[in-house]
């Protein structure tokens, strides 16, 4: 932005608010965030889009085109098309600022149901294609363990919230916020209950998922789950994975072939199967970008998101629990049961699968209090008891 750019923005401010910080909060390549009070007093964000950055972004897709052409006429084993096709598609709904207003609101309204989530509140009267103003919201980053045991805030509590938003998100609206890196989601105490909240920010890439998408994924987490094998051949193949079903599972789960036989829920995540899936990915490359050319487009930033969540996992060290799974399940069966019902005419049929989803969930809660009890001092004395009664043969 030139000086007389500036100039010409900063003599509009005062109408605006009655106070802005000209130094931003945070900086990226296509926009900055400004600190700003309006006239009410209330404060504000304001995100503003860097003023060459469209032409520079339809630049920098060509260039991206040629060098994905370019490697794939030297090297012919591998094809990254499928990323020429996600840029395409993503960059423009991410500089369209009103469009990441109307996500704002979708999932704040999508996900009402969980007090914890907190979005930002969107200033329309101060909103444009290019400048977004919204409610100033505050916390620490999702990674900052210190932050989080300075506020007394559980790691493990962020977690399991993280997954339920996430798989209320996926599995059963197929809505899906796809940038979860630790600067767009933050957490704090709530000064007015003192109970824990998580901030979601940065709402400009989303996925739709087709509902057709939507059911064979949670098909194919409920068959990862229950670690039913035959599950999750038929649906990963149906999610154009082919033969490389295996890879495509672990892959999705970041959990070797041995791990997911056994059952992904049963056992966490040892250095040795971390070690050993870096040197697969490495060993696999060439088989890895086949599978991400055959997968559908929405499967892509689902990975992404994926891993940005796992990386998540890893620094709160909360990766592979257990109750993670447990939400992932109940909202897969809530899913599934739905869609049955809409599709069922007799009510008697309703009736029979709403008892069955009943008896679904009512089982995952027995499982879940049952690694409750395991994990507390009660189990420990649970075990005593019973040991005292049924001593061991020596």
């Amino acid at each position: 932005m030139s000086n007389q750019q500036k100039l010409l923005v900063f003599s509009q401010i005062p109408q605006l608010f009655a106070r802005f910080e000209e130094t931003p909060l945070g900086a990226a390549s296509w926009a900055q965030v400004h600190k700003a009070v309006l006239h009410d007093g209330r404060t504000v964000a304001v995100k503003v889009q860097h003023p060459k950055v469209r032409s520079q972004c339809a630049n920098d897709v060509i260039l991206m085109e040629l060098l994905v052409r370019f490697v794939s006429w030297t090297f012919p084993e591998f094809s990254f098309a499928w990323l020429v096709d996600e840029a395409k598609k993503n960059m423009p709904l991410e500089l369209d600022f009103l469009k990441e207003g109307q996500n704002t609101e979708k999932v704040a309204y999508m996900l009402k149901q969980f007090p914890f989530l907190k979005v930002p509140k969107i200033h329309w009267e101060l909103s444009t294609s290019r400048v977004l103003t919204m409610e100033f919201m505050e916390g620490g980053q999702v990674n900052d363990r210190e932050y989080m045991k300075k506020n007394g805030i559980d790691v493990n509590e962020i977690s399991q919230s993280l997954g339920k938003m996430y798989s209320e998100m996926i599995f059963v609206n197929g809505f899906v916020h796809c940038d979860p890196h630790p600067g767009n989601v933050l957490v704090r105490k709530s000064t007015q209950t003192n109970k824990t909240e998580i901030v979601l920010l940065d709402h400009g890439l989303y996925q739709n998922l087709t509902e057709e998408f939507r059911l064979d994924y949670c098909r194919l987490w409920h068959s990862l789950i229950r670690t039913d094998m035959k599950g999750i051949e038929m649906y990963s193949r149906r999610l154009g994975a082919g033969d490389l079903y295996p890879l495509f599972a672990c892959m999705l789960t970041a959990r070797s072939w041995a791990s997911i036989t056994k059952g992904i829920d049963q056992t966490p995540v040892s250095e040795t199967e971390d070690v050993e899936i870096r040197v697969n990915a490495a060993k696999y490359l060439p088989r890895i970008n086949e599978l991400l050319n055959k997968v559908p487009r929405q499967m892509l930033l689902l990975l992404k998101t994926n891993d940005l969540l796992r990386g998540i996992e890893t620094s709160l060290q909360t990766r592979a629990n257990a109750t993670s799974f447990i939400n992932m399940s109940r909202c897969c069966v809530r899913a599934l049961s739905r869609h049955e019902r809409d599709k069922c005419q007799s009510w008697y049929g309703k009736l029979k699968i709403s008892l069955s989803e009943t008896l679904d969930l009512w089982q995952i809660n027995l499982y879940e209090a049952l690694l409750w009890i395991k994990a507390t001092l009660l189990g420990s004395w649970i075990a005593e008891i019973l040991g005292y009664h049924h001593p061991h043969p020596q």
